[in-house]
């Protein structure tokens, strides 16, 4: 039977599970129809030479001729093949939401039975609440437990032969999915779900789905901290430990393949259904070809064309066809008895009024072998820009590092011809190699040596595609040293670590700009400028007239030119209004929404919870919460709101045995490819 004739039967004979009643008929439907073009989908993928026919024994690694993964089998010389991945994505856009799905494809070409563990991306700031496992003719429902308890089912469940799925998070952008119990043979879907805001700056909302985990630079303790007081009990000893910056290396080191011996792997097939709610103009995709159908002025399908490897984010961005874009969006859910509320405002952007205020920029360029290729090519003329629209008022320094760091000049120096000349010219001589110890650099950055000096702006633009597993070092980094400095973070390249560029931007009072091609430098870096150059909107403040209202972020960010201020709430009544209040340079502003006028919103108790989980580990970062209380506060938002976070997780289990006693199990870690254009990496580890 055909995968496409299989999945016709499915929909005729599909049951009901006791763990999948709650879906219902439409929703069985749904997902059948959703499994019918995937399968499709993947039997059409191009075959891989006689892999599929080849028992163990008659494979050895001369003889596969494109990437694949093998497992070691019981003879020390030969292999088996790994399954292979294919995934679909499937987003929606609502007004100022997405709802994305992603189904992972895992088939077993071997003839053992196997675990697959693949490590994947999804938006750093992406609620995940949704696991769905189909086996055959069989739909598996997921459910949240607290992470240790999720590990332990599993676990048991592997042990036991049932065919079990676990999805961890490892990083607010990076989760891990196990498979466990593939038969021989055999095809599973695994399919997740998660809720994003749409993003806003200035007339452009956009949306990126991150595809690859890019190599992750993950620093020994070298310089290390030491913990003496490890009896539990608080009580020195006189023996400890030395503290790892990245604990967790081994979970976030998926194997890549070398695309000099190696095709690219894993395609992936990505539908977009954006419902704007105002008439669109300008719909783009920066990385990938699309294909678009217009269902109505401010409705678009848009999908790609043919099937792509996936190796770099897929970026879409769209604008309002008005003259205008939106200025205000005000959204309300009911969930149960609580009403949530998602209100985006971009105060108006006005002229300074006096003369621009000097600034003392530092510039800090990656030039590890990370960013090899088009990265460097990048991350070169986006400083070289930046360079250039320094005022001769000004005050500035270069820092480059890879696994050592130099500085142009020993502080800031004034930004008069000979220094520009010197910088641009130090800057043009980059290459490539190394490590990524972005600790040193990012400490040089943060030192001020006028401290006290008010008149000038102090913007650190940091330049790099964040690729380092030891985010929570810089972040806390940010937090004791920012002082009065202003964090601009600048991610270079196809695959950039959203969530460490994002947060620090956070932490540090800034923005992130993301610049994806060569063609986006001069547009982006432009849009950075100007809000450099601009006043920020600062001393915010949220209230509400009638309700009692548990309103994230806990501290309103300053704003710069273009952006919207995004308030999540959760409301005691939708009654009443809503009142913002703050400071454009030297100039008082305010605006008041009336509550009722809210449009209807979908999954807005979501990003609340969401958001306020960031803020609980924004908090511990900026060391106003401890580390026990954050736990607590994540543990329960991940528990109440059906989220998975780094403490709880999402496990599903097929109650009926799969895997015959005594027959072995073999673990595959399923390999990426690297990010997309950045060539050969050097030096990368």
């Amino acid at each position: 039977m055909t995968a496409e004739t299989r999945c016709d039967h499915l929909v005729q004979t599909w049951p009901i599970r006791p763990q999948s009643k709650k879906l219902g008929v439409r929703a069985l439907k749904f997902l059948a129809a959703i499994v019918m073009p995937i399968a499709a989908f993947f039997v059409s993928l191009p075959a891989r030479g006689e892999a599929q026919t080849l028992s163990p024994s008659q494979i050895s690694p001369a003889q596969m001729k494109t990437g694949s993964l093998l497992i070691r089998s019981g003879e020390e010389s030969y292999y088996a093949e790994a399954p292979r991945l294919g995934a679909d994505y499937d987003l929606t856009v609502s007004g100022p939401t997405v709802r994305g799905r992603v189904t992972q494809i895992f088939q077993n070409n071997t003839k053992e039975w196997v675990e697959a563990i693949y490590v994947y991306p999804l938006p750093e700031d992406g609620a995940v609440d949704s696991l769905k496992m189909v086996i055959g003719e069989r739909i598996v429902i997921g459910e949240i437990k607290e992470r240790r308890t999720a590990r332990a089912i599993y676990e048991q469940a592997k042990a036991s032969g049932h065919k079990t799925s676990l999805i961890e998070q490892e990083r607010p952008n990076i989760f891990t999915n196990s498979v466990a119990n593939i038969a021989p043979g055999e095809t599973i879907l695994v399919q997740l779900e998660y809720q994003a805001p749409v993003k806003q700056s200035a007339d452009t909302f956009s949306l990126r789905i991150p595809l690859v985990v890019g190599p992750r630079y993950n620093p020994r303790p070298i310089v290390q901290t030491v913990d003496l007081n490890t009896d539990g009990q608080g009580s020195n000893t006189g023996w400890g430990q030395t503290t790892d910056p990245v604990p967790d290396r081994n979970r976030i080191e998926p194997p890549v393949l070398d695309p000099r011996e190696h095709a690219p792997i894993n395609p992936v097939q990505i539908t977009v259904r954006l419902q704007a709610g105002f008439p669109l103009a300008d719909v783009k995709s920066h990385h990938h070809t699309i294909k678009t159908d217009t269902a109505s002025p401010d409705s678009q399908v848009i999908t790609l064309d043919g099937k792509v490897p996936a190796d770099r984010d897929f970026e879409l961005t769209w604008k309002s066809a008005a003259q205008t874009a939106p200025s205000v969006g005000l959204f309300r859910e009911r969930v149960g008895n609580d009403d949530y509320l998602l209100a985006f405002v971009t105060p108006p952007s006005l002229e300074q009024a006096q003369e621009q205020r000097p600034r003392e920029a530092i510039f800090v360029i990656d030039n590890s072998g990370s960013m090899g290729g088009t990265s460097m090519v990048q991350a070169k003329a986006s400083l070289l820009y930046a360079l250039g629209r320094l005022k001769p008022a000004d005050r500035f320094n270069v820092i480059r590092f890879d696994h050592t760091m130099d500085m142009v000049f020993s502080d800031t120096v004034p930004a008069n011809a000979d220094n520009l000349a010197r910088a641009k010219a130090f800057v043009t001589a980059l290459e490539a190699r190394g490590g990524t110890e972005m600790a040193p650099a990012m400490k040089a950055a943060l030192t001020d040596a006028r401290p006290g000096e008010s008149n000038l702006l102090r913007q650190v633009v940091f330049l790099t595609d964040g690729a380092i597993g030891n985010e929570q070092q810089l972040l806390d980094m940010i937090a004791d040293m920012r002082g009065r400095s202003r964090v601009f973070m600048v991610g270079i390249g196809s695959a950039p670590n959203s969530f460490l560029m994002t947060r620090s931007a956070e932490i540090g009072r800034g923005t992130f700009t993301h610049i994806g091609s060569v063609e986006q430098v001069e547009e982006r870096m432009r849009a950075l400028f100007d809000k450099l150059e601009s006043p920020a909107v600062t001393n915010f403040s949220v209230s509400f007239s009638e309700a009692q209202a548990d309103i994230t972020p806990a501290v309103a960010p300053d704003l710069y030119r273009g952006e919207p201020l995004v308030v999540a709430a959760k409301l005691s009544a939708l009654a009443g209004n809503m009142e913002i209040k703050g400071r454009i340079g030297d100039r008082p502003w305010s605006v008041t929404l009336p509550l009722a006028n809210a449009a209807e919103g979908k999954g807005l108790s979501k990003l609340w919870a969401r958001r306020k989980i960031t803020d609980a580990e924004v908090a511990k970062s900026l060391r106003k919460a401890t580390p026990e209380e954050t736990d607590k506060r994540v543990l329960a938002l991940g528990l109440d709101h059906q989220l998975v976070t780094r403490l709880t997780s999402l496990v599903a289990v097929d109650k009926t045995p799969s895997r015959p006693d005594g027959v072995s199990l073999s673990r595959a870690e399923l390999p990426l490819n690297l990010p997309g254009r950045l060539g050969l990496r050097q030096g990368v580890r």
